[in-house]
């Protein structure tokens, strides 16, 4: 009887490695997929942001640069409407107007200024062939560079004012001088003007005996 030599027994355990989850990987991929999506949205969320304080920015720089252009051309149009009013300026006053060239004077000073007896054909035409008058008011700073002027916080504007003062002939009480006053101005760009015009009545300090 062959004996064989004492073993002691050892269980053997096998290693077990636990199983995949059913659809990890597919669960995986989706999550990616929409992270990349979101990704994607969020980018052109951005974007159309971006773009959009951009274009507030330039709808702002527009409309104030349209508001000095007005204020520009009112200045002209108030003085105008001023120099009519000083009926016993040296130059004469309005009057019934004369015959103006073609050629823009200078109306830093009353003297300088005139009425013409024929209104302007096409005010919104620029520039305006008949001859204007120009002002430049107290304070402004004109270049074409542009710019923001020395020593102020305004711009430069573009060009001086002008102005162009008509005769419209009497008013409907048959006494009264009727003025058709107009006014332009651009902003700091040359590309940017205003156009401004009103009726001016100018009465006179003394009545008509035969007028109520």
């Amino acid at each position: 009887m062959n004996l064989h030599p004492f073993k002691p027994l050892v269980a053997a355990h096998a290693r077990r490695r636990p199983a995949p989850l059913a659809g990890a990987p597919g669960t995986r991929g989706f999550a990616l997929i929409v992270s990349l999506l979101m990704l994607v949205v969020v980018t052109l969320l951005a974007v159309a942001m971006y773009r959009s304080v951009g274009l507030d920015e330039k709808i702002a720089g527009n409309t104030l640069e349209k508001q000095r252009s007005l204020q520009a051309a009112d200045a002209a149009l108030r003085y105008g409407e001023w120099w009519i009013s000083q009926g016993s300026a040296a130059s004469g006053g309005a009057g019934t107007g004369i015959a103006c060239p073609g050629t823009n004077v200078n109306g830093a000073t009353p003297d300088a200024m005139r009425t013409c007896n024929a209104a302007l054909l096409n005010p919104a035409t620029l520039p305006w062939t008949q001859g204007a008058i120009s002002y430049q008011p107290p304070g402004m700073a004109i270049s074409t560079a542009g710019g923001v002027a020395s020593g102020s916080s305004d711009v430069n504007y573009a060009s001086v004012p002008l102005l162009y003062i008509a005769y419209l002939g009497l008013g409907p009480d048959g006494a009264s001088l009727l003025y058709q006053v107009t006014g332009t101005a651009s902003g700091g760009s040359a590309a940017t003007r205003s156009v401004l015009q009103s009726t001016y009545a100018m009465t006179p300090a003394t009545k008509r005996l035969d007028q109520p």
